[in-house]
């Protein structure tokens, strides 16, 4: 924000003052001083603290906001409006909130205040999820367990006692740190996945699902945790996906009846125990070679090189010849049912108990040939595929793993982890001479989520919901959402609709919404229980509609079978947490149990916005059970957030040191500061490197500008007693500046809202930012004398109510997405001086743009003039030419020519006395041009000597007007074909010495720098002028005070000061100007080098 000379002391001098001097104080260069001094008793407006350190303000805004309810009325005051509903996928309380949270939390707070101020209802109700794993495993830590056998040893009841406790253990800090952010949302009347209201309705949806005949009970491999001791369905497994190193292991499996041995790879060694076949592709070739380490070997031909190429212990690819001799080639198909040896005779045993045979060669076409050795081992208890092999041709179950992920008795290494297995058994294979090789290698290998647990695919019985059935809807209900971007949705999630798999829903832990089948112990016979009523109907006992909804109470629960007249138990699992956040839409309110018409007004969500991990977690529960429920897209549009990194791009974590406290640096930087990062800073789906330089540079560039610029105008219109509401806009009596602001202002409440609305949150946060930059550094600092003219006239009436309405204005456009600054501004500008104002800007439509007001001409006027003074200051910068030395002459050469209030507008801020517009600068510039080689060989490399002479016989100038033109320069005396675009030019730009130049495809600028006498003597009274200015500031003058300036200099600048000095005498205020500097107090004193003259300068305060 410029303001200019004194303009940022006199703010301070005057809020330093008891009583507000009404006036005009100034001193600014070459402009001369008007004071008049009125003492009034009452300020229109607030003082505005210049300090940027806006985080005590937002605390006060925060309490204001809270003592005034202002959240809950302006939800009320909205309520007849049309309902725009919001889902908060509710985050899990007994976890502290990270730097991502602050993301997901201002996007979610912000389009829903846009909506309100739409004119629209917005529920936004929050949420706990209180369910799972994370909360079973803090409370584990608190009681010093480890696992499932030591929860039970310590007692189902008590441990469930403790998560419920627990689940609550960060709540405060979760509601402070929204309140903080500016999160706006229902927290006195949340959903709480734990209440039995809550379970009910999933109950409910369960049944549903269940009487479609899509929830069932199989023997499936699953991704399971050890540690956890539990299935997690495909989304859970895709957030644990880390980078490992591991050793794989190629093996030697003993042919039956000859000395050969089939060569198979596998990245699990620990399953080798329980192998039972080996697996080909039936259609690859194989081939039985001499090996140079004397074995004899079957394996794919296509991968020979790749794998026994190194025993020939030489680089030269002729030597990779002689690692093997091919003896036979096969088919795949010649090879199945080949039989070999028992890689570990447990597995041999295990077989023959079983009565099954085993250890042959299997065929499948998922074998591939893009690495190991094209034939793979089978262990059917630890693979889908390896279980459908082991269908197809009735392999034997082996499974020497058990649910802690050990290794069985059965085996030589019980009692020992699976990847700790790995090495003990490489070692015992290579010990036996079954080991070929064992590679290290990188891949991506899942984890638990929750606990960091290696995770196995492992042979269970679970309960799945089967999502396969209703794959076409899921697709067609996808189609309808509106994602942003559009490649998540019709890509990642997409994808992974098209490839569904059945949801694997239960969980065998104890802290969860309880499975609500009951199953006969004797027959078998399920039931699915939809309702508390139900259940108490169906056991007889009215107290047991009251249970609570939870392991172990609900587990107490039994009934008589209607096939066999035993007891039916309710199965022991708990399901997946995802199903409950999945099941918010309906079950906040208690559905269909209660607020049918409430669910139906407020389904499907018109907008939700997590980060983009949740594309296989919360929104997919959600589409998965509204698919299965309503047959419809729980969403209409959809913002997805990418991860928020450090500065040098790094996923954040404690343990690399780089992770930040999101309370700290709000306290450090303000809500507001951040959420405008967030906003601005790139498209919300890309990932967001957070630092703190950043978010100041936003917060100087656009809060500081728009706050400085409102300071300006609440300092100035306090000095004018300036009452906004006895005034009108009166937009035939404005001036071309403010007609410009207006119709900028009016663009841009267009463009912001047009944004908003379609959720282009970058886009519409540049939009203000541009705005207010032209605002601040355009319209005050040219307008900024017509606030300092004497009396009220017109034209000073015009300059306040123009900015009072862009400032207005401009804060309710912005009020979304920096709700505390604007408030503070909007309470201050509105409410200080009408009565009948919303009390909050928050409470404020959103401003409609005034059609009138746009004037598209003018604005593409002034982008000129912008356009032009910018280049201009380049030329300045380039002769290294102050702007306080005045300038002869300009020339402008443009497909236009501006009006003269324009043009003088272009002299004004450039300080030259004349600009012209023509339409030949040719006689300034010049240009040479030459081939680019690495680009004009290849395309036209035969006419190559051609176009170097072509090139240099070129007139410069027209060859750049017709590149400029046409986007080519055509050389038809060399060729027809041959047309050079700029990136095939090396092209050279001379200046006329005297004058530069700078321009576009465009526009050129030509500054004539030829200083006449004249115009160098005027430009050192203005340095001279700037220098003593400076000097009152350093001296600690007040602005009012009168002085005596004294300077010593050689005869040149003497001259100055006798043929200027009533001149420089009324721009500094001064009384007297004189040649000779005392050498004593209270002379300020400062020698200057001005334009290479020595100069020394002393001001002195006199008595008035």
């Amino acid at each position: 924000m410029y303001l200019g000379g004194y303009d940022q002391r006199l703010s301070s001098y005057l809020q330093d003052k008891s009583l507000l001097l009404y006036g005009k104080l100034r001193f600014i260069s070459s402009k001369p001083l008007f004071i008049r001094y009125y003492l009034m008793e009452v300020e229109m407006y607030n003082k505005v603290d210049a300090n940027l350190n806006f985080v005590d303000r937002e605390k006060q805004v925060e309490k204001f906001w809270e003592e005034n309810d202002i959240f809950r009325k302006s939800m009320e005051n909205r309520r007849e409006g049309e309902t725009y509903t919001f889902y908060d996928g509710p985050p899990t309380a007994n976890g502290k909130p990270h730097i991502g949270h602050v993301l997901t939390r201002v996007i979610k707070d912000m389009i829903p205040r846009y909506q309100t101020m739409k004119g629209k209802y917005v529920p936004r109700k929050a949420g706990w999820d209180t369910h799972g794993l994370p909360v079973e495993l803090e409370v584990e830590k608190l009681l010093g367990l480890n696992g499932k056998e030591q929860i039970e040893e310590y007692g189902m009841e008590p441990f469930i006692k403790k998560c419920k406790e627990s689940v609550w253990k960060y709540k405060g800090m979760w509601e402070d740190f929204s309140g903080t952010v500016g999160f706006w949302a229902d927290m006195d009347d949340p959903y709480v996945t734990y209440d039995d209201n809550f379970i009910e309705s999933e109950w409910w949806a369960l049944k549903q699902i269940w009487d479609r005949k899509l929830l069932y009970k199989g023997f499936k491999i699953v991704p399971y945790c050890p540690r956890c001791g539990t299935p997690l369905s495909s989304q859970e497994v895709a957030q644990g996906y880390k980078t490992v190193k591991e050793r794989s292991a190629v093996v030697r499996f003993k042919v039956v009846g000859e000395d050969a041995y089939f060569l198979a790879w596998t990245t699990t060694p620990w399953t080798l125990p329980s192998n039972v076949a080996l697996c080909v592709n039936p259609d690859e070739t194989y081939c039985k070679v001499k090996a140079a380490d004397g074995y004899t070997y079957y394996m794919a031909q296509a991968l020979l090189d790749q794998v026994l190429g190194r025993l020939a212990g030489k680089e030269d690819e002729n030597e990779a010849e002689k690692a093997y001799e091919i003896l036979e080639t096969y088919t795949g198909k010649d090879l199945e049912y080949r039989e070999y040896e028992p890689l570990f005779a447990c597995a041999g045993e295990a077989a023959a108990k079983q009565r099954k045979k085993a250890h042959f060669v299997t065929c499948d076409t998922y074998v591939t040939m893009s690495d190991g050795t094209g034939i793979v081992h089978i262990a059917p208890a630890f693979g889908e595929d390896d279980a459908q092999v082991g269908r197809k041709y009735d392999l034997p179950f082996v499974q020497f793993v058990d649910g802690k992920g050990e290794l069985t008795e059965e085996t030589a290494y019980a009692g020992v982890f699976v990847k700790k297995a790995d090495p003990l058994i490489l070692k015992d294979l290579e010990a036996e001479g079954k080991l070929f090789d064992a590679p290290k290698f990188e891949h991506d290998y899942p984890h638990c989520w929750r606990c960091d647990t290696p995770l196995i695919y492992y042979a269970r019985e679970s309960w799945f919901i089967k999502m396969t059935a209703v794959k076409e809807d899921l697709i067609r209900n996808n189609n309808t959402v509106n994602w942003i971007p559009e490649s998540i949705g019709k890509g990642r999630f997409g994808d992974w609709l098209e490839n569904i798999q059945d949801w694997g829903i239960s969980r065998n832990r104890y802290w969860g919404t309880p499975l609500n089948i009951w199953e006969c112990e004797v027959c078998g016979h399920q039931e699915a229980i939809g309702s508390r009523e139900e259940l108490a109907k169906r056991t007889g006992n009215p107290d047991d509609a009251k249970v609570e909804l939870h392991r172990p109470y609900i587990d107490e629960v039994t009934f008589t079978c209607p096939d066999c007249g035993r007891t039916m138990r309710r199965v022991p699992e708990v399901i997946d947490c995802w199903f409950d956040s999945g099941a918010m839409p309906f079950a906040q309110h208690h559905y269909p149990f209660e607020n049918q018409d409430l669910f139906e007004q407020q389904f499907p969500a018109k907008f939700i916005s997590e980060a983009v991990d949740q594309t296989r977690g919360w929104f997919y529960s959600l589409m998965a059970e509204s698919t299965l429920l309503f047959n419809k897209a729980p969403y209409e549009n959809v913002i997805v957030l990418g991860h928020v990194q450090d500065e040098n791009g790094q996923k954040m974590s404690k343990s690399k040191g780089n992770a930040v406290d999101p309370f700290e640096a709000l306290e450090k930087y303000g809500a507001d500061a951040i959420r405008w990062y967030f906003y601005i800073n790139s498209a919300p789906w890309l990932p967001n490197r957070f630092h703190g330089k950043v978010v100041q540079e936003g917060q100087r560039k656009f809060m500081g500008t728009l706050w400085n610029t409102y300071a300006f105008f609440v300092l100035y219109a306090n000095i004018d007693g300036f009452d906004a509401t006895k005034y009108t806009l009166d937009y035939e009596k404005l001036s071309v500046m403010d007609q410009w602001l207006l119709s900028k202002l009016n663009t841009v409440v267009k463009e912001v809202d047009h944004d908003l609305g379609n959720y282009r949150i970058p886009e519409a946060a540049r939009a203000l930012d541009d705005f207010v930059d032209d605002m601040s550094n355009w319209y005050v600092r040219r307008s900024r004398e017509r606030f300092w003219a004497k009396g009220m006239e017109q034209d000073k009436i015009n300059a306040y109510m123009t900015l009072y309405t862009a400032l207005v204005t401009i804060c309710k456009c912005a009020a979304p997405m920096i709700p505390f600054m604007t408030e503070d501004i909007y309470r201050n500008l509105v409410c200080s001086i009408d009565a009948n104002a919303p009390e909050s800007i928050h409470l404020c439509d959103f401003p409609v743009a005034n059609e009138a007001y746009i004037d598209a001409e003018l604005e593409k006027n002034m982008d000129e003039v912008l356009k032009i003074v910018v280049m201009g200051r380049a030329c300045r910068n380039q002769a290294n030419i102050k702007n306080r030395q005045p300038i002869g002459t300009m020339f402008v050469k443009a497909p236009f020519e501006l009006p003269a209030f324009f043009t003088e507008i272009i002299e004004d801020e450039l300080n030259v006395k004349k600009v012209n517009f023509t339409e030949d600068v040719s006689g300034y510039t010049s240009y040479t041009f030459k081939p680019q080689l690495r680009t004009v060989g290849p395309k036209y490399g035969k006419f190559l000597g051609q176009i170097q002479k072509a090139l240099a016989e070129l007139d410069g100038n027209a060859a750049m007007a017709e590149l400029k033109a046409n986007g080519v320069l055509a050389l038809p005396s060399v060729s027809d074909e041959v047309k050079l675009l700029e990136e095939d030019l090396l092209i050279t730009m001379a200046q006329t010495e005297g004058y530069v130049t700078e321009g576009d495809n465009t526009v050129t600028v030509v500054l004539d720098t030829n200083l006449t006498p004249e115009l160098i003597e005027e430009g050192f009274v203005r340095e001279l002028t700037s220098k003593i200015q400076t000097m009152r500031k350093e001296a600690g003058f007040e602005v009012m005070d009168q002085i005596a300036v004294f300077y010593e200099a050689d005869e040149k600048v003497a001259a100055i000061f006798a043929k200027h000095g009533d001149t420089i005498q009324k721009e500094v205020l001064a009384q007297s100007v004189a040649a000779e500097v005392p050498d004593a107090e209270p002379v300020y004193r400062k020698e200057w080098n001005i334009n290479g003259e020595k100069v020394l300068l002393g001001v002195k305060k006199e008595d008035v």
